[in-house]
């Protein structure tokens, strides 16, 4: 499956770039364009949904985790569940004779919904048959393909191997395909990097369908899509990861404290250890609202939830002397699996089976949801804490949570231009905000959209600066942009600095090298540098 030799169709594209895009031209003349193109081995015409279709509405729907999305009145004018590449092929060549944009979905997670929702004639190119997993356990490596989700990665990973993992995120219902493009946090990045810091080849279809690999798309391509966002290059089809040592047995913990139990003093001790702890343990915190035990009446819970490559004998004199005001002792630790410990970590229940990790839905149902992200240099001080904690008993705030996840070790040690994915030494921890409701409504969204705003501009005091940093995976399109049309550099600038630093020139370079006119664009995808000042 994975070998390029089984990839390549030979297709003569040149006649179809010298039509132009016609605003006659419908969602019709797309299909036939697709129906007309030759393909490898399976007919299209059973993967091609259009809004009459019966499945139309199932198909779109299905991996949809953001009902802020569920209803959007800018839908695909078709929807592409390809079986191979030439159906990917396809859909990116008949795109561009008639006038259509392409979005491309894996897991659905893209917080903004810019796999699934667009405000011009689009296309959906829905991954989620193109999902093999082909593990080697004896060179230590994956091909995955980019429909698939960390979950599935995981329990194919843990079916071959014990003591093989890899270092990615917590969700499993995450697609692969987007995930690795934009960088991939999770419990193993203290020691291992991220997600996209562990990615040795990959297949991506071109602007011009082309099928390339790591040698054929060369090496700025190759360094773009780790952590620059895929979608705006090609169309990722794999990726071939370096699987990851880990012990037969981890530690977790998952110990609470609320503010009547000291946690401001915890968070604040923890800002100053949590990065130079031993890169075999990673421990963030979840803050959201509770009830007191003490009082009854609202306070905030900061629970800190920790895996640890290793044994609890290992763990609690580490913890004695490098933590101590946590005060954990051996009870509150539970020693697993590094696999057992992806499901405690993702929130299943003691003793499931790791099938659960093959469910592509959502855990615990949708909601309506929105969330940013920043970087701390220098530890929150306490009268930033406190300011904080008020936040948390407005109305809107029931469903909120801040995450602190902590850098060190192997984050500190990658170059910031390694992969387009910036933020390494210097940060001592990363900050996730979110909110959640289930209130349908244009009030509703406001309210809870306008609360997340207020948080998130009370921290800019006490978060990066110059530019205020944000994570490509966590989609902010508050933090800037691009018009519908084409977008200046300078203008996409706004908000390109803020995920890549100072590699968002070199990523702008590859994008003017490898796709000049800009067909795969989106509010927030690279521009290229020629396009400087066009409208």
């Amino acid at each position: 499956m994975m070998h390029l030799s089984s990839y390549f169709t030979v297709v003569a594209i040149s006649l179809l770039f010298s039509f132009a895009p016609s605003s006659a031209d419908t969602h019709e003349n797309f299909v036939q364009c697709l129906y007309n193109y030759p393909h490898n081995t399976t007919s299209i015409s059973k993967v091609v949904y259009t809004q009459t279709n019966s499945s139309y509405s199932s198909t779109l729907d299905f991996s949809i985790q953001n009902l802020r999305f569920y209803n959007a009145s800018s839908k695909p004018l078709v929807i592409v569940t390809p079986l191979d590449v030439s159906h990917i092929q396809a859909a990116i060549i008949c795109s561009q004779r008639h006038g259509m944009q392409i979005r491309t979905r894996s897991g659905g997670h893209d917080y903004e919904g810019l796999s699934y929702v667009a405000e011009v004639p689009f296309v959906v190119l829905d991954l989620i048959n193109l999902r093999e997993i082909k593990v080697d356990v004896e060179n230590s490596t994956a091909w995955v393909q980019a429909g698939a989700t960390i979950g599935e990665l995981y329990y194919s990973i843990s079916q071959k191997s014990k003591t093989l993992g890899f270092p990615a995120g917590v969700c499993p219902s995450v697609g692969t395909g987007g995930h690795f493009s934009g960088g991939g946090y999770g419990f193993l990045m203290r020691k291992y990097g991220l997600a996209a810091d562990n990615v040795i080849d990959a297949h991506i279809v071109d602007v011009k369908g082309n099928v390339l690999d790591r040698e054929g798309m060369g090496e700025d391509l190759f360094w773009a899509i780790r952590g620059g966002g895929g979608a705006s290059f090609g169309v990722i089809v794999a990726w071939k990861l370096k699987l990851v040592p880990v012990p037969s047995t981890v530690t977790v913990f998952n110990f609470p404290r609320t503010l009547e139990q000291n946690a401001t003093e915890i968070i604040h001790k923890w800002q100053l250890v949590a990065n130079k702890l031993d890169e075999g343990i990673m421990i963030r915190i979840n803050m959201v609202r509770v009830n007191s035990s003490q009082s009854g009446k609202p306070t905030v819970q900061a629970t800190f939830e920790s895996m640890y490559l290793g044994g609890v004998d290992e763990l609690i004199p580490l913890m004695q002397k490098s933590f101590p005001e946590l005060g954990l002792v051996r009870e509150d630790c539970t020693e697993m699996s590094w696999i057992d410990s992806v499901l405690y970590m993702a929130g299943f229940k003691s003793g499931q089976s790791t099938d659960v990790l093959l469910n592509r839905t959502q855990l615990n149902g949708l909601s309506f949801f929105k969330a940013k992200s920043d970087y701390v240099r220098d530890p929150i001080p306490d009268v930033g804490l406190q300011g904080l904690w008020p936040l948390f008993y407005e109305d809107e705030a029931e469903s909120a949570y801040v995450q602190f996840t902590p850098y060190g070790a192997r984050m500190d040690e990658i170059s910031e231009s390694e992969i387009p994915f910036p933020h390494r030494s210097g940060n001592i921890f990363h900050i996730q905000y979110g909110v959640s409701w289930q209130e349908k409504g244009d009030e509703a969204l406001q309210r809870h959209v306008d609360w997340i705003r207020r948080l998130y501009s009370y921290m800019e005091a006490y978060v990066s600066k110059s530019p205020r940093a944000a994570y490509l995976n966590y989609r902010d399109l508050d933090i800037g942009v691009n018009n519908n049309g084409y977008t200046s550099y300078s203008q996409a600038s706004i908000w390109g600095l803020k995920y890549f630093k100072n590699n968002f020139n070199r990523l702008a370079r590859v994008k003017t090298k490898v796709d000049p006119l800009n067909f795969f664009r989106n509010e927030q995808s690279i521009p290229p540098l020629m396009l400087k000042g066009r409208k």
